[in-house]
């Protein structure tokens, strides 16, 4: 595991544990750009298959250029990523990406956007259709299938990127920010809607947020990134108690204490 020559303090509730069975794993990463920049410097992890896991840190961290590069969006300068054992060498079917500002095709129906990426695949108009609605249901969207994306909010354009990734059956799934263009009520129901589908899909989930509560509320692994150039400082895994109701999560004292300690180790880099 790399470490930052700067490690944040080491939150009461850290586990330094490999995970085992990894569905993607980021061997040696680094990326420049040019000769003065450089964003990632000797990443390396592994990601669990069926679980969440949070990329976490500062501003120009390097969080969207790892998330990139394991969707095979950007090569790296050095490193590779291996997706249950297969090297990434671009995008790929095995992964999803779900991007922070939609990404949908203006031109296009709901319907038309999330059956976009198996109509790519070849699946025949009614397979892809069907697989589509599905998908939309899932998302609380039925009966939206024939708008388009300016005829809906944010939190729903946001839906309908979520279902075209899951449309795909991709392994493994890569969620930008997927929540920051709504607002606070909407990102709860977000959050709440997508621990709902893990438990469900049993997919690998890796999600780049600049939430602390977000991160903690959500995964099974947080991956705190140093400053630029990003390394691997520290990992945490939030062992917040998952039986009772959102609101009773959010208050149990082991959910703020991780939180506390999260940014006590953040907070030096934005002082």
């Amino acid at each position: 595991m790399s470490k930052s020559s700067a490690a944040m303090p080491l939150p009461r509730n850290h586990v330094e544990v490999e995970p085992a069975e990894p569905a993607v794993e980021v061997r040696g990463i680094v990326k420049r750009y040019g000769t003065q920049v450089v964003a990632l410097d000797g990443v390396s992890l592994a990601f669990r298959a069926g679980e969440l896991t949070s990329l976490l840190g500062p501003s120009g961290c390097g969080k969207t250029t790892l998330l990139k590069i394991i969707a095979g969006l950007m090569q790296p300068t050095a490193g590779e990523v291996l997706v249950r054992g297969h090297t990434v060498a671009g995008p790929g079917p095995d992964r999803a990406f779900v991007f922070q500002d939609f990404a949908l095709m203006p031109w296009a129906t709901v319907l038309r956007n999330v059956a976009f990426g198996l109509e790519l695949k070849g699946v025949a108009r009614d397979q892809r259709e069907e697989t589509a609605r599905r998908h939309i249901a899932r998302v609380g969207l039925a009966g939206f299938e024939h708008r388009y994306p300016h005829q809906l909010s944010g939190g729903m354009r946001q839906r309908v990127g979520l279902a075209r990734a899951l449309a795909v059956d991709a392994e493994v799934l890569l969620m930008d920010e997927p929540f920051s263009a709504v607002d606070e009520q909407t990102r709860r129901k977000f959050q709440e809607d997508l621990l709902a589908l893990c438990r469900e899909e049993r997919k690998t989930f890796i999600v780049v947020t600049h939430s602390i509560e977000e991160a903690v509320y959500l995964s099974d692994r947080i991956v705190l990134l140093s400053p630029r150039p990003g390394r691997v400082s520290e990992i945490v895994v939030p062992e917040i108690p998952r039986q009772g109701t959102p609101d009773e999560i959010r208050r149990d004292p082991v959910y703020i204490d991780t939180v506390e300690d999260i940014w006590r180790g953040l907070r030096r880099y934005v002082e």
